[in-house]
């Protein structure tokens, strides 16, 4: 089997192994209606623009690159790679689509698929990257190395990502919105002071910081640590600290609580665009 240089230095091959020694994979149109989106998918949101472009294109000149598909168990057929087109071709309306059909086997081989699709095609949010890169590290067991290795970046470049979900809520917020890049949110992993951390963010993201600049500013807080004095904010329970993180994993955003006195408090929730904030209601709806 031919194989063609992409932007990563490998294709979707080089994930299932001895694939010539396979049958081909079946080329077929399929309704729309039969392809079911992988669950698994990275991505949780689109950019809408983006989106209605595909969408012209595929209006005027039909679906040029078939969607990956493997056969599921009722019939249907799951996702691997393509949830754009197909997003795009329903837009348009469109019956059915073209797609190549891979009986691989495993979420391991879907997920991966899906992944490195978005990589190539249009980068993942750098929390979108590193949850992916959770859910492989979680689900699948895979090492930091193993996941560098099929996704073509180094073991250092995955572990990096994957600091950038221990960072408060409020800096995972800041990053999902674009005011904090991912390399300043990266200079402010090794704060243990998290208030100490987002009044940072906050500062950097208002003034135009450059990454060195945060990176000065946590050196200097290292190197001089604050006394400890009886007016200083206390620490935030860790029961706290961990529901944030669950809430965030189930929905798939950073969400911040503020507890406050007499059990009371707030619930805030990050969302990156309308269509964000449908995919954050139908979790609670649905």
């Amino acid at each position: 089997m031919g194989t063609r240089r992409t932007g990563l230095g490998r294709g979707l091959d080089a994930l299932i192994p001895h694939v010539d020694e396979e049958p081909p994979a079946d080329f077929a149109l399929v309704s729309v209606g039969s392809i079911v989106p992988n669950p698994q998918q990275p991505r949780s949101s689109f950019d809408p623009e983006r989106l209605a472009a595909l969408a012209a294109s595929i209006r005027e000149v039909g679906i040029l690159q078939p969607l990956v598909v493997r056969p599921a168990e009722d019939g249907t057929y799951m996702l691997v790679a393509g949830e754009r087109r197909l997003r795009a071709a329903r837009d348009v309306g469109l019956d059915e689509v073209p797609v190549v059909i891979r009986t691989v086997d495993g979420d391991e081989v879907s997920l991966t698929s899906a992944l490195i699709e978005n990589l190539q095609r249009e980068d993942l949010r750098p929390l979108e990257e590193a949850a992916a890169y959770k859910q492989l590290l979680e689900d699948f067991g895979l090492t930091h190395q193993e996941i560098g290795d099929k996704v073509a970046k180094s073991r250092s470049a995955v572990s990096n990502s994957l600091r950038l979900l221990t960072l408060p809520a409020a800096i995972q917020g800041m990053v999902e919105r674009g005011e904090l890049s991912a390399g300043h949110a990266r200079a402010l992993v090794g704060l243990e002071d998290q208030a100490y951390a987002e009044h940072i963010g906050q500062r950097a993201a208002a003034e135009g910081w450059s990454v060195r600049q945060v990176e000065d500013a946590v050196r200097n807080r290292s190197e001089n640590p604050p006394r400890n004095t009886p007016s200083e904010k206390p620490l935030r329970p860790v029961a706290i600290i961990e529901l944030e993180q669950r809430l965030g994993e189930r929905l798939g955003t950073p969400v911040a609580i503020k507890h406050g006195s007499a059990s009371r408090g707030k619930i805030m929730i990050s969302y990156s665009s309308v269509a964000d904030l449908e995919r954050i209601y139908r979790v609670f709806y649905e």
